[in-house]
């Protein structure tokens, strides 16, 4: 018997109703919030999405990492529904609510601390770095931070200040926050190795700021727009005992890696590494705005009363639908299915790298893959626009591929890790059929 498809294309890319959308979002939406890919959806259930046109997509996009349990998964649907029918807001700290408290039990059980923590909860990434680095700073008193090249932490100014690609995200909107300071990150494709890196930041503790003035390293366990680079185990050992010998802290931003993409529910597991404070956003509540700070309890409890804050800071919605994005990863084993899924999905890159001149590396953790174009392997000048055609020509097949890379020039999955076997398998072949298209 003939297995179901899950992708369907009954309509050129973009349909015609999508192409009437789009035009209308030109006159009224400001242009900086350009379309990646001309898709417009009308619903998503599980790994796809369905766009207005009838045209089914298998998704690798995630809405950049965030639904890792799948689109619309009925176990998130219903807290949502349920939460949003008894209230929607009051503000924790004007009047409390148990959602909040049990979402921070539940989370610091799971988090990779050694001794107590507790939790902070906010709306974004970028909201959640830039507490982080409040209480970094009034943790140690201490004013400096240090970042890391091709890290991406978010675009509000701390978070700008730390992230480091210049265009799209910082070009023309200096000065930034001052006293971040930024080393060489591990990247052994392009000969950065973990010793470079260390040695780097040795020296910058000699030529540009003092260790005694530093607060924190912040670090992404798996560089994520960055091109999922993921860090050598002994550079997060290196992290740490620098931290350790000159009372920094260590602060992991685990936005992107969190909630099971790289295999464990946070990637610093996998480095034998403790973290002092870890950053969550994305895929914690399926879709809605949520994030948070955890961290060892002192740390956490250092800032004054009302020093980290927000009107809408932890969400009652949003929390209900985070314990439930909890439940789902108990019941469906999703962390060891993200092991498959990036089983299957490295071997097939590595069939490509194979046959394909132009694919440089294949890398990442766990379901955390990329793949790196260039234009020749030999000297590993970045094919930048590869990345545009393929994703381009897996979206005409029914495939939604992101791009990363400080160059632009890698293609990565985010697939939700619920995805079937036989939806990974198609759309894998999906992306072989674009880059035959592209490449061959």
């Amino acid at each position: 018997m003939a297995t179901t498809r899950a992708i369907e294309l009954v309509t050129e890319i973009p349909g015609p109703r999508s192409q009437a959308i789009l035009d209308r979002k030109d006159r009224v939406v400001a242009d900086p919030l350009s379309i990646y890919l001309p898709v417009v959806a009308a619903e998503a259930h599980g790994s796809t999405v369905t766009d207005v046109d009838g045209n089914r997509f298998i998704d690798f996009t995630g809405g950049v990492g965030v639904m890792n349990v799948g689109h619309s998964h009925p176990r998130v649907v219903e807290a949502i529904q349920e939460q949003a029918a008894r209230f929607t807001h009051t503000d924790f700290t004007i009047v409390p609510y148990e959602v909040y408290v049990e979402l921070a039990e539940r989370l610091t059980a799971l988090a990779p601390f050694a001794g107590p923590s507790k939790a902070a909860f906010f709306n974004s990434g970028a909201e959640a770095v830039e507490n982080a680095v409040k209480i970094a700073k009034l943790a140690t008193g201490r004013p400096a931070l240090i970042a890391f090249e091709g890290g991406f932490h978010g675009r509000t100014l701390m978070a700008l200040s730390l992230t480091s690609k210049t265009h799209p995200y910082k070009a023309g909107l200096g000065p930034f926050a001052p006293e971040v300071y930024r080393a060489p990150f591990p990247y052994e494709y392009r000969g950065i190795t973990t010793a470079d890196a260390l040695a780097a930041l040795e020296r910058m503790l000699l030529t540009e700021v003092a260790a005694e003035t530093v607060a924190a390293i912040v670090v992404e366990p798996v560089q994520g727009e960055g091109g999922f680079i993921p860090a050598p185990p002994a550079f997060m050992r290196g992290l740490r005992e620098l931290c350790d010998r000159h009372g920094m802290l260590l602060v992991a931003d685990e936005v992107q890696t969190g909630f099971g993409r790289t295999g464990t529910m946070f990637a610093i597991e996998q480095f034998d590494v403790d973290a002092d404070l870890v950053t969550i956003a994305k895929s914690v509540a399926a879709g809605l705005p949520l994030s948070g700070v955890l961290g060892r309890a002192e740390l956490m409890d250092a800032p004054g009363e009302g020093a980290i804050g927000g009107t809408y800071v932890g969400n009652p919605v949003a929390q209900a639908a985070a314990l439930a994005v909890l439940d789902v990863f108990a019941e469906e084993g999703l962390l060891e299915r993200a092991q498959r899924v990036g089983e299957t999905t490295r071997a097939r890159m590595l069939e490509w790298q194979d046959r394909f001149e132009e694919i440089g590396d294949v890398r990442g953790l766990g379901a955390m893959l990329a793949v790196e174009y260039v234009l020749d392997r030999e000297t590993k000048e970045p094919a930048t626009e590869l990345a545009s055609r393929v994703a381009e020509e897996a979206a005409r097949r029914g495939l939604l591929l992101l791009k990363a890379g400080i160059h632009s020039n890698c293609n990565r999955v985010l697939c939700p890790l619920s995805i079937t076997d036989s939806e990974l398998a198609e759309a894998l072949d999906a992306w072989q059929e674009a880059l035959e298209a592209v490449l061959a």
